[in-house]
């Protein structure tokens, strides 16, 4: 397994790629957005105790009043969108007696369920609706793989990509031809599993790339994937010392792009023709690193507001 090969050294603080455990990752993405596909209104939960909802952990069951705010919330996103309650009860599948019970404080027991499909309707977040706060759980986890040899981008990929058909997550890998063709035949039948693209024509823009991997990703989790992992290896070979800046600047702000998506990005970069400065970029526009010694956090990581800004 990776994550046994793969432990993390020094200060890593995140292993297997950031793939935290079947029910804690669900129970992340029902935190960090209104627009799930597998958290549905008609769901059973157990209750939230809102109150002490903090954006990370969630309890199972407790009464909750609108002393957070919650139904006051409610009320002015209804408002701010010219809604009637008549309005938000058909968009959002919650009866117009339940709606003025929450509006109003007087039903204490609000289920996520309840709560994802209001976010949904009101365009607002869960956090939102129960903290008053824009908060973002950041789930991406976005890694570079500096590699020195076909093999080495081989076994780590590979292991990469079979771990992901284990746990039945959605899988893109974009590289090289040579590299496709390369994991293909190691991995066998299983390479069915994966979708193959050839970078060269991924990579003819950063604003394409961006829009082409949230299409994707959108529609796998859309479709029910519990987790979407992807091997991104960009072009760099040919390019300009502007498009350089602006292709690093794009690794950057994925982070920002994908920061509240059930997603894992490994970005491969083949530093037998990757010139240095690239490299040390890659370690500015990258959170975290995979190498010898396992996964690490990349220590010279830049916050990609400050890096889009100041590259």
């Amino acid at each position: 397994m990776l994550e046994d090969r793969l432990q993390p050294s020094g200060v890593a603080t995140r292993a297997n790629y950031g793939l935290r455990p079947r029910a804690d990752a669900t129970l992340r993405t029902l935190q960090a957005t209104p627009g799930l596909s597998h958290v549905e209104a008609g769901e059973s939960f157990d209750i939230v105790n809102c109150s002490d909802y903090d954006g990370a952990t969630m309890p199972t069951r407790s009464d909750i009043g609108d002393s957070g705010g919650i139904g006051s919330r409610v009320r002015a996103a209804r408002d701010r969108l010219g809604w009637t309650r008549e309005a938000l009860a058909f968009r959002s599948g919650i009866s117009w007696s339940a709606i003025a019970q929450v509006e109003s404080g007087r039903r204490r027991n609000v289920r996520p369920s309840t709560l994802t499909a209001l976010s949904r309707a009101l365009r607002v977040s869960i956090d939102y609706l129960v903290r008053g706060s824009p908060s973002r759980p950041t789930m991406l986890d976005h890694s570079a793989f500096p590699y020195r040899t076909d093999d080495q981008f081989r076994t780590t990929v590979e292991t990469f990509l079979t771990e992901g058909i284990e746990r039945s997550d959605a899988l893109l890998a974009v590289t090289a031809a040579a590299n496709i063709e390369l994991l293909r035949e190691h991995l066998g039948q299983d390479a069915r599993r994966v979708e193959f693209v050839d970078a060269s024509g991924w990579y003819s823009t950063p604003i394409a790339a961006l829009e082409s991997y949230r299409a994707f990703t959108d529609a796998k989790l859309k479709r029910g994937a519990p987790w979407v992992r992807i091997v991104g290896e960009p072009v760099w070979a040919g390019r300009s010392d502007a498009e350089v800046r602006l292709w690093t600047r794009y690794e950057s702000l994925l982070n920002l792009v994908f920061g509240a998506y059930p997603l894992t990005i490994v970005c491969p970069y083949d530093e037998r023709s990757v010139a240095p400065e690239i490299m040390r970029q890659a370690h500015l526009t990258h959170p975290h690193t995979v190498g010898d010694r396992g996964i690490s956090n990349s220590r010279e990581y830049a916050n990609p507001e400050r890096y889009a800004l100041q590259s």
